[in-house]
Formats: C-alpha cells, structure tokens, sequence
C-alpha cells in the first residue's frame, strides 16, 4: 500500500537535510514559527484503541523537532483511535494560532478544531453531503484538506464529491467551488462513495472536467483557487466567473516531458512559481509562470514506495489568499484550455500572483529574477536547469559535481588537442585549409 515506510524530509537545494520516519504515514506538514514541524500522520498498528477495539490503527497529527539532540524528533501529538488505516487517516492539519488546530477526520467525514489538545469545533459533512447509514464503513466523501482562510472560515477538500467548500464556523457551507451542474454523478457514485440516500434523486457532484478527485486546493486570491488536479493528472488554476461558475484560467499537464502522474499538491509562491507534488512519478518540482521547470527532486529509494504526499517551499510553507464572497476574477477564461507540456492560459490569463515578498528565481534558460535573498551562483542556476530538465540526474548532483565535470569535459578535450598535435595530424589539417 501507499500508507508505509512514511518520513518527512526537508531538503535544501538537491540535498536532504533531515528525515524522521517514526510513522506508517505522514501527510501534509507544515514548518511553525517556532522551527518545529506540523504534520498529519498514520499508524497501522495500535493496542490504545478504546472503543474501536484492538487491534486498531491511530492517526491524528504530531509536532517534530527537527534540531533534536539524536536528530528529529516527536515532540507532541494529538491522535485517536479508527478502525483501519486504509482511507481513515487525517490527511490535512493546519495552526489557527497559538495552541489551535483544524484538521480533518476522513473516518467520521468531519472537520475539527482542537484548542489545548480539547475539541472545541466540529463541521460534519452529513450537515451537507447525503450520508450513508455508517459514514466510517466505507470511502464516502474522502475529505482530504482543511485550510484556514482567517476569520473562522475553512477551505476544505471534498475528494469523493469533486468539489471545494469554504466553510465558516457557526453559518456551514458559504462557498461551493465546482458546484453541481445537474449532469451526470457516476464520477461520484462509482465504487459506492456518494449516494442519493436520502431518496430525493439529488447527489452533490462536481463536474469532473474541472477537476477531480482533487488534494490540498490553495485559495490563491479572490475568485480563484489552485488545485491539484489528481485524477486528470494536471494542476489547474480555477477562476470564478460573473455568474458563479468556476472554470479552468491556467493548466499545467507536463514539466520536462513528463505528464504528471496523480499530483496531490500544487503551492503558488510568492515569486509567482508553482511548487508541484507529482506523486506517482515520485518527484517534486519548481515550475516558472509558463510551465519551464527551475528545480526538482527525485523522491525515490530502495526501502519501500517513496511516494510524496505534500511538500512546502520554505520559510513561506503553504498560505492562503484572503476570502472575498461572491468575487469574481477579472481574467475569468471563455474555455478549457486544450493539452500540452507547458503551461496554458486561457483567454490571455497568467497564474494569480500573491501579495507576499518576492523570491530569486532561477530559471531553466539561466536568467536571475532579482528578489530577496541575492543573486543565485551560475552553477546553482546550471544545476536548477538540468534537474528540471533530466528527471534522471540523481537528487545528490550538486555544484561541485557540475564543476568537477566541466573541469574533465576541458581536460579531456586539451588531452586530445594535445595528442592530435604531437601526431603531426593537425598539420595536413592545416595544409588542406591553405589550399
């Protein structure tokens, strides 16, 4: 399965810098003010598992020191007991403020607020969504991200149902992003997920076209929202249209060649890039605002599946835009934008930039975009290049290794001038050419 040999690492350049793998699974992870690190996590195996039963497995979310005195280390976690750790796991938790959390609870198809370790809030999905006799028998709704968009709104990810809600503490539902069309619901049915339960012939689904099954949206600014687009293998940013609809602005397919395989998470940057999660092609990479890659990573090892959930560019992890009902966004597209391995506008849109401070980019044809942080060396800005271009280069191809092979790509090249010299057959060359 999916859900083992779970780790977090924090790279630096191509480099790994750190990696704790105490869990089956981790999930999304999120660096604090403090330096700590936030993230969700699954056990398979678990005796502590009061009303559930033994055996049973745990999930919840934990923080980890990272500068522990035996390295990484798990300093404090919040987490209970479910019956099986197959499509019950908490995938998403996000920090409020100091001592408050918001996670997701995939088992019982809920979001919930935890504040000193105690729940405080919960919004239930069945307040919404058709619910089954027993939501945790089955793969309902799959809700697989929460984010906080500031004053008690939520941006949470509804998998099974294609569809993203904001939802605000003590009114529900005030946002449906790809709400139901009346079209057909059998991407929402299959394999007994939705279901008109209630006998009223309505089933809440998304149209798959927009996105589907979808992980970790971010709300990137008024009217539109950046989503991994897992099962139509792209990133895809959504606009709002005048008359409430979403549809596609921005699509990203491929990077480098490569069609991207079930991405679960796309992060605008403050510098306008986009950090993308590429899942089953186990890589994780940097692309500009027209699609050309600047930096990747290759996820990969020996010991077990290596796929990556989730991934922060630090210091600015993941933010949200600020929520503004109803808005919509000036470059709203007039159609879906065709195939292709770079990125395609629709109707002239480019990606929804941010209000954040800047970054240096390094881009694949060499040029530096000043920003904070300085200039970027030319082996860095060779190496970003080639990373994002040759998914093979290994992840530990650094600066110095770049160099070491310019430096015997010339001594090579002057051994062979040399010898060709000392033969005499560069002078019938040059005799040939006087002629």
């Amino acid at each position: 399965g999916w859900v083992t040999h779970g780790n977090l690492r924090m790279y630096e350049g191509p480099g790994e810098q750190w990696r704790e793998t105490s869990a089956d699974g981790y999930f999304e992870a999120s660096m604090l003010p403090d330096g700590t690190v936030l993230a969700a996590f699954a056990n398979e195996s678990s005796t502590d598992c009061g009303d559930v039963g033994s055996p049973c497995a745990r999930t919840g979310y934990r923080h980890i020191d990272p500068s522990g005195p035996d390295g990484p280390a798990v300093i404090a976690e919040y987490s209970f007991p479910v019956g099986s750790i197959t499509d019950s796991e908490v995938h998403a938790v996000d920090r409020v403020r100091e001592d408050t959390y918001v996670f997701t609870d995939m088992d019982e198809e809920r979001v919930v607020m935890v504040e000193n370790d105690t729940e405080v809030w919960e919004w239930r999905a069945s307040s919404f969504y058709d619910a089954p006799p027993d939501p945790t028998s089955r793969d309902w709704l799959h809700i697989n991200d929460v984010d906080h968009l500031g004053e008690e709104r939520f941006l949470v990810s509804v998998r099974n149902a294609n569809q993203i809600l904001v939802v605000e503490r003590g009114e529900g539902v005030v946002e449906v992003v790809n709400a139901d069309d009346g079209g057909s619901d059998a991407t929402c049915t299959e394999e007994g997920r939705l279901g008109d339960f209630d006998g009223d012939g309505e089933v809440r689904c998304g149209d798959p076209s927009v996105f589907k099954e979808q992980h970790n949206p971010q709300w990137v600014g008024p009217g539109a929202v950046l989503v991994a687009d897992s099962d139509n293998d792209r990133v895809v940013e959504v606009h709002r249209t005048d008359d409430g609809d979403w549809e596609p602005a921005w699509v990203l397919r491929s990077v480098s060649g490569i069609e991207f395989n079930w991405p679960r998470d796309a992060d605008r940057l403050p510098n306008g890039n986009t950090l993308i999660t590429d899942s089953l092609n186990k890589r994780v990479v940097e692309v500009d605002p027209d699609g050309e890659a600047v930096w990747s990573v290759d996820t990969s090892g020996p010991d077990g599946p290596h796929i990556p959930y989730e991934a922060d560019r630090l210091p600015y992890g993941e933010f949200a835009g600020r929520f503004d009902e109803g808005a919509s966004n000036d470059s709203t597209p007039t159609a879906t934008p065709g195939d292709g391995s770079t990125a395609t506008p629709a109707n002239g849109s480019t990606p929804t930039a941010t209000e954040r401070t800047t970054l240096p980019t390094a881009r694949s044809d060499g040029a530096v975009d000043a920003g904070r942080g300085g200039e970027i060396p030319v082996l860095t800005l060779a190496v970003a290049g080639m990373q994002g271009t040759f998914a093979w280069l290994p992840f530990w191809f650094g600066e110095l290794h770049l160099a070491v092979t310019i430096v015997s790509v010339v001594l090579v090249a002057a051994g062979g001038i040399d010898t060709l010299v000392a033969s005499g057959a560069l002078d019938g060359l040059r005799s040939r050419i006087g002629r």
